[in-house]
């Protein structure tokens, strides 16, 4: 890139002046620099700032899946992203779920021999349901391998995948079969 002349003005992007995230179904806006600092993570701002705190924080370095929220519609790693990055895009976090969310219920019902919980100590449990939700929405009956896949990045301390699987087989049916009813 030819540099500019002496005579010639360097433009400078400047930032915008507000930032505007749309967070389970309300916009926000945020005053970069006094709301927003430019290392702020999206994980912090959703969760310190503004008190989302069903998403965890566990390793804070895009490991464990814990923090997992949805950004128009996908499953991204909220410790892993700016939270400026976010700005114009819509958020969807665990507490944006409806309480009788059929995955929702499958976590909170799965206690099968053979699985297990799908829960035990809940650290990991709203990141493997916001994963769950984004795989969901985009296939509603996902094979055992693409369900596998979808989970991939995250970690249960306690062990519970059997059951975590078997849940997200249930969450899958209860979608389907609600689809039937309407």
């Amino acid at each position: 890139m030819p540099k500019p002349s002496k005579g010639t003005k360097k433009t400078v992007a400047t930032p915008s002046s507000e930032i505007k995230i749309k967070i389970n179904g309300c916009w926000h806006t945020f005053e970069p620099e006094r709301d927003i600092e430019p290392t702020m993570t999206l994980s912090y701002l959703l969760r310190e700032k503004l008190g989302y705190t069903g998403l965890k924080v566990s390793c804070d370095e895009g490991a464990c899946g814990a923090c997992t929220v949805i950004m128009d519609g996908k499953a991204i790693l909220s410790c892993m992203m700016l939270a400026v990055e976010a700005n114009g895009h819509e958020i969807l976090t665990i507490e944006g779920l409806a309480k009788d969310d059929p995955i929702v219920e499958a976590f909170a019902e799965q206690c099968e021999p053979g699985y297990g919980t799908a829960l035990q100590c809940g650290i990991c449990t709203p990141g493997f349901v916001m994963s769950t939700k984004a795989l969901l929405d985009e296939n509603p009956v996902p094979t055992m391998t693409e369900i596998k896949e979808a989970l991939s990045g995250h970690i249960c301390r306690c062990g519970c995948y059997a059951g975590i699987a078997q849940a997200v087989t249930h969450a899958s049916e209860k979608i389907v079969n609600k689809g039937e009813e309407s």
